[in-house]
């Protein structure tokens, strides 16, 4: 038995399974989507608030994610569970209400790829912070910040639950449905291409 089943039956212990529910609310039933989204608050909430931390930001995510969820219901083809679908949802959602609220992502090009090691996050250090190496830390953070929007959507999530709220990568591969090796993967070659698209403009940066 997988997990999926297993917890598809764990679901619909006290009721109806997810699958019926999930049928009945593509026929239009609003309150078997009620129902769905009552069996999976809190632990989508929980998602949202490790991203978030932030109680009002997490529940902003929780009900951006019904909204989205329900608008494309029909378009769920139930090759995950219904769990799974709506917390991915989740997911993109308090990613995209962290990068309005915080103005930018630290991160070293020469740190660790790899989620699963106990070595420090990606970070920008200033060892003095006088107006000058202020001033040039803010334009890395900048253009690193930029870099990262440029990733590809793969990347990108990868790169902000690692960087953001301290992931392990077994815990993105669960929450994004992917293998803890395509966690890494994808991981590496953001490191990659921020290196590529980073260096040169550092390198500019320092021969002025």
């Amino acid at each position: 038995m997988t997990a999926e089943n297993n917890d598809a039956i764990v679901e619909g212990s006290t009721g109806t399974s997810d699958a019926v529910l999930v049928s009945t609310a593509k026929s239009g039933d609003g309150d078997a989507f009620a129902e769905l989204s009552k069996r999976h608050y809190r632990k989508v909430l929980h998602e949202t608030y490790r991203i978030t931390r932030n109680r009002e930001d997490a529940e902003d995510a929780f009900q951006d994610s019904l909204l989205k969820a329900f608008s494309h219901l029909n378009n769920f083809e139930e090759r995950s569970s219904f769990s799974t679908w709506l917390t991915r949802i989740a997911i993109n959602s308090a990613l995209m209400i962290l990068r309005k609220r915080r103005n930018c992502f630290e991160c070293s090009l020469d740190g660790t790829d790899d989620p699963s090691s106990n070595s420090e996050r990606w970070e920008i250090r200033s060892l003095a912070e006088d107006p000058e190496s202020s001033y040039v830390r803010r334009e890395r953070e900048a253009l690193l910040r930029e870099a990262i929007r440029r990733l590809p959507p793969r990347c990108r999530e990868v790169v902000e639950l690692w960087q953001a709220k301290e992931y392990s990568a077994r815990e993105i591969a669960q929450a994004l449905g992917i293998s803890v090796p395509a966690v890494k993967s994808r991981l590496s070659r953001a490191r990659l291409t921020l290196r590529a698209e980073l260096l040169p403009a550092e390198s500019q940066s320092e021969s002025c």
